[in-house]
C-alpha cells in the first residue's frame, strides 16, 4: 500500500487543485449571471423603445424620426443577438469548469479513500500484533503456573 505521508501529500495537492478549479467555476458562473442580467436589461430597453415608437406613431412621427427608431431597434436587436452568444459561450465555459471540478473532486475523494483504507489496514495489523503479544503473554503465564 502507498506510504501514508505520500497519500497525505496527494490529498493536499488534490485539495488545492479542487479549490482553484472551484474558484474558476464560481467566476464562470458569475459571468453567466452577469451576461444574463445584461441580456435582460437589453430586452427591457428594447421593449421600452418599441413602446416609445408606438406612442410616437400614435402622436404622429416624421419619416426621419421613424427611420431613426427602426435603425436603433435594429442595433438593439444586434446587441441582443451578440449578448445571447456571450451567454452561450459563458455557459459552455462554466460547464467545462464544472466538469473539471467534478473530476478533481473525484480524484481527491479517491486519494482520501485510499488513505482511509491504508489507515484501516495499518490498524488491523497493529491490532493483530497486539493480540498475538497478549496471547503469547497469557500462554507464558499459564506455563509458569504449572
Amino acid at each position: 500500500m502507498a506510504n501514508s505521508s505520500a497519500l497525505e501529500t496527494l490529498i493536499d495537492l488534490a485539495q488545492r487543485d479542487s479549490d482553484a478549479i472551484a474558484k474558476r467555476l464560481g467566476t464562470a458562473l458569475q459571468a453567466v449571471d452577469e451576461a444574463e442580467q445584461k441580456l435582460g436589461m437589453l430586452d427591457g430597453y428594447r421593449d421600452e423603445y418599441v413602446r416609445k415608437l408606438d406612442a410616437a406613431q400614435m402622436a404622429g412621427i416624421t419619416p426621419f424620426a421613424y427611420h431613426n427608431f427602426i435603425a436603433f431597434i435594429g442595433k438593439l436587436d444586434n446587441a441582443i443577438t451578440g449578448q445571447r452568444e456571450v451567454i452561450k459561450h459563458a455557459k459552455y465555459k462554466a460547464e467545462v469548469e464544472r466538469k473539471a471540478w467534478q473530476e478533481s473532486e473525484r480524484k481527491r475523494l479517491s486519494y482520501r479513500t485510499l488513505n482511509e483504507r491504508a489507515a484501516a489496514e495499518a490498524l488491523a495489523i497493529e491490532n493483530k500484533r497486539d493480540q498475538k503479544l497478549m496471547d503469547d503473554h497469557a500462554a507464558r503465564g499459564a506455563r509458569y503456573k504449572r
